[in-house]
């Protein structure tokens, strides 16, 4: 692996669902700065890993450290608020708030600060996702997939989070809106935020990560550049489709 500065890192990290093992010795380093792709088919532990990171689910073994700090065994609240915020899978908004009440709850941690920062913040998403402020005092649960998933990114970025964490931000989205989408993700990289992205459209997450991890059956396979993934035949067969 590359030698980077690990805002995150996992170390062995063995996760049980019961009697179940999700993760099995699961090691992953997210350099400051990047974008990392994690990859994998349907039950191979991506969002069990995202689980684990947020303290939803406690790793038997091993470890997960943050800005040099152990975090495992830590409340999800206490590590929202250390700097790692998620955009979950299908985005899961508050249907029935608007779109200003869900990009506030995403400040949620930060209820103490300056009403200034505050509105810097929510302007900085405003400038990302222009339609946004257009649909503010519109009712989320009313919004287009593609305008959802836009307030799930802005929710996640009221934060201000050091890391952050997008399960499937492509899921159920027509192609012009993944594309949307990922363009937003890197500018979001771009102006300095570390993402760690689970997805299983792997031709686009690596079109635009560092660096990427396969998962399959609760164990990392293989480990490159999202360049070298892109051309590995085993990543091509599995999920780009490719004979």
């Amino acid at each position: 692996m590359p030698d980077v500065d690990p805002l995150l890192r996992l170390d062995k990290v063995v996760t049980y669902y019961g009697p179940i093992a999700a993760l099995k010795g699961v090691s992953i380093e997210v350099g400051r700065g990047e974008v990392i792709c994690l990859l994998g088919g349907n039950a191979s532990g991506k969002s069990t890993t995202l689980k684990t990171i947020l303290g939803m689910v406690a790793p038997r073994s091993g470890s997960v450290t943050f800005a040099g700090e152990r975090i495992d065994g830590l409340a999800t609240q206490a590590i929202v608020g250390k700097g790692i915020s998620l955009v979950p899978e299908a985005r899961r908004l508050f249907g029935r708030m608007t779109v200003w009440e869900n990009l506030a709850m995403g400040a949620f941690t930060r209820r103490h600060e300056p009403a200034a920062e505050l509105e810097e913040d929510l302007e900085r998403v405003y400038g990302l996702f222009p339609r946004l402020r257009e649909r503010r005092t519109q009712y989320a649960g009313t919004l287009s997939g593609g305008e959802q998933q836009m307030v799930a990114v802005g929710r996640a970025l009221m934060a201000r989070p050091q890391l952050m964490l997008m399960d499937e931000p492509s899921m159920g989205l027509a192609p012009v809106f993944v594309d949307q989408v990922f363009d937003i993700i890197r500018t979001i990289n771009g102006q300095g935020t570390t993402i760690l992205v689970v997805e299983q459209n792997a031709a686009v997450a690596l079109s635009i990560a560092h660096r990427g991890y396969v998962l399959q059956n609760g164990r990392i396979v293989i480990a490159d550049t999202a360049q070298a993934l892109l051309r590995a035949d085993a990543v091509r067969r599995a999920y780009l489709g490719e004979a």
